[in-house]
């Protein structure tokens, strides 16, 4: 049976980032979702380089059903959306209280997770002024991997984080 994952987007997601993590785990076999955290069940998000891409659903659809892994993309303010979207966040938590995966990269680990109490010490981020410094002991590895939770730096290693997430998933 396919692993069910749940990947938030917002105007200004890093493009890079959500499509590897998107089709990496697709390749891997993954039932992946895309979820747009806009008002009102927009569906087109304006990436945070101009590419429009379009959610399969609005993010309230995806509360109340169950996910293997919710991957959070990066991207500013992209990661400002999906923190100040109180469905994914009770979407988190929930993945969270569980003991189910879940992962960021770029600025979404600090962003949101850390501002959210979603990871601790050592996890890493985009490594920029302002991000890391939100952040408990951050490391300078590429991908980092705590128990369920998987945070990654940024676009350049976006690929290493899909396929983390697919073996975090798959063994």
């Amino acid at each position: 049976m396919a692993k069910r994952v749940l990947v938030p987007i917002a105007d200004d997601s890093e493009e890079i980032e959500t499509t590897c993590i998107t089709d990496t785990l697709t390749r891997f076999g993954c039932e992946v979702v895309v979820a747009s955290v806009k008002p009102g069940g927009e569906l087109v998000c304006k990436m945070s380089r101009g590419v429009k891409m379009v959610a399969d659903i609005p993010i309230d659809d995806a509360t109340g059903q169950e996910w293997d892994l919710v991957a959070l993309p990066g991207g500013m303010p992209g990661a400002e959306h999906l923190r100040d979207s109180a469905p994914l966040i009770a979407i988190l938590e929930k993945q969270k209280a569980e003991g189910k995966l879940y992962g960021a990269i770029c600025a979404a680990p600090a962003v949101v997770l850390a501002s959210k109490g979603l990871i601790g010490e050592g996890a890493t981020g985009y490594p920029a002024p302002g991000l890391l410094e939100k952040m408990s002991s951050p490391v300078d590895d590429d991908v980092v991997v705590q128990g369920n939770v998987v945070t990654s730096k940024g676009p350049g290693t976006a690929l290493k984080f899909g396929i983390a997430l697919g073996e975090q998933l798959y063994g």
